[in-house]
């Protein structure tokens, strides 16, 4: 179910947006949402969804059955957390800032709005295998991590590409 108001600073269309985990054991409220997609292609976020990730970000949130969720640090800006009881991924928070993005299928979305890709990010390193139909502005992980230390964010080095890593 989702409730519609318009910001009337900026006309930007806000959501109420509520979902959970495969089991149920994990719901999330995320008020304010902006109906936009960022789209997350690093070869990070692909070992640990099995292909890109899709997120959407709110003003706020109210997450219920905590004590199912774990986290993970994925990397030292990173930290991406699942319900312990099905797995299902629950959301990417880059912790310097502490902004949360939380997978777009845990949400019950309206179908007569559908939602936008805000940004694909990390493109240079996108399997050849699939291309998303709408049209988005595209950046590479160079880009982002510029804009993210121009930003004023600390990210030490980032984390080595699969082919970058010793066998195990």
């Amino acid at each position: 179910m989702s409730d519609t108001t318009i910001d009337l600073s900026s006309g930007a269309v806000l959501r109420k947006l509520e979902g959970h985990c495969l089991c149920g054991a994990v719901s999330i409220a995320l008020h304010g949402a902006n109906g936009e997609v960022d789209v997350c292609h690093c070869t990070m976020c692909q070992r640990w969804g099995g292909s890109f990730f899709g997120g959407v970000q709110g003003a706020a949130f109210d997450l219920s059955g905590r004590a199912s969720v774990t986290s993970y640090r994925s990397s030292e800006w990173a930290e991406r957390a699942f319900c312990k009881t099905c797995g299902s991924h629950l959301w990417f928070r880059f912790i310097p800032a502490d902004h949360y993005s939380f997978l777009t299928g845990l949400f019950e979305l309206p179908a007569d709005t559908p939602l936008q890709i805000k940004q694909q990010i990390f493109v240079d390193e996108k399997p050849a295998w699939f291309d998303l139909a709408q049209s988005s502005p595209m950046k590479t992980g160079a880009q982002i991590i510029a804009e993210a230390k121009t930003a004023g964010f600390e990210l030490g080095n980032p984390p080595a590409k699969d082919d970058d890593r010793p066998d195990a």
